[in-house]
């Protein structure tokens, strides 16, 4: 009895269909171990030590945070560069951090994001640039993180630390290069990324408001609540703007209501209820 061609024609399609079924059984059911597995104890006490804002949030926001880290941790890659041998701690500290950010909205863990590449200190980045007469250059760049469109992080190790040793300074490196990458997910990073409560008109009047109005201040060298460095373009002000709003949320809140608010809105949690008060 000879094959029938149309059934033939069917075997790769049912193939793929079948694949396909078995990679999505298979994520759920990863998802699923990953969810009713607890975080080992030792992981725990490194939050409660080295992690300041964990032991100040409410008991189900650290149930919510625990499952983005175990989620975060299954996901992604870390790679130690210039020698540095990563460590279980530096992974959860790290994951922490960035999982803060999404502490209250839902969806995928940093989707485009695949690999943390950490350094031991400041690594340095090359870049060709193109000059207004057309010839091209490689300018070198001394850098404490990075953030790529490609799902990559880049940190370094010894800010790491600083950041989550000091978490009331403003200064948070990975805070500063997940927001870019929670930026980026709207396809490039401007300073507006995927908005679902916020107003885009409102987002965009208060934002270049506060954009501009910080451009002057560092200009005139005026004393500011956000670091100067959220001057250079609108995608570094997001980035800057998000290490105030959860490192010094009363003093922003004081100084910036606005932004705050649009912030508050976008993150879905407001830094008030946990973090120490601060002399405005």
């Amino acid at each position: 009895m000879e094959n029938s061609p149309g059934l033939i024609g069917l075997l790769p399609i049912a193939l793929v269909i079948g694949v396909y079924l078995l990679v999505r059984f298979y994520r759920r059911w990863k998802e699923k171990k990953i969810l009713v597995t607890p975080l080992p104890r030792d992981m725990i006490r490194c939050l409660e030590g080295s992690v300041p804002f964990y032991i100040a949030l409410d008991l189900e926001a650290q149930e919510r945070l625990r499952v983005k880290i175990k989620r975060f941790l299954a996901e992604k890659t870390f790679y130690g560069c210039a020698g540095l041998v990563i460590t279980d701690d530096m992974q959860l500290i790290i994951a922490a951090e960035a999982c803060l950010l999404i502490l209250n909205q839902e969806g995928q863990i940093y989707p485009g994001l695949t690999s943390i590449l950490v350094y031991p200190s400041t690594f340095v980045a090359k870049r060709e640039e193109l000059s207004e007469d057309g010839t091209r250059s490689v300018s070198s760049r001394d850098l404490l993180g990075e953030s790529w469109d490609t799902g990559k992080v880049v940190l370094a190790w010894d800010a790491v630390a600083k950041g989550v040793a000091d978490f009331a300074d403003g200064n948070n490196v990975v805070l500063h290069e997940f927001a870019h990458q929670l930026d980026s997910s709207s396809g490039r990073a401007n300073g507006a990324p995927p908005l679902s409560n916020n107003s885009y008109k409102n987002w965009a009047r208060v934002l270049s408001a506060n954009y501009e109005d910080l451009r002057l201040r560092s200009q005139r060298a005026l004393p500011t609540v956000i670091d100067t460095y959220g001057a250079t373009n609108p995608a570094e002000f997001f980035a800057v703007a998000t290490e105030t709003f959860f490192e010094r949320p009363h003093e922003l809140h004081h100084r910036r209501p606005e932004l705050f608010e649009q912030l508050s809105i976008y993150y879905r949690l407001d830094p008030r209820d946990w973090a120490p008060r601060e002399d405005p």
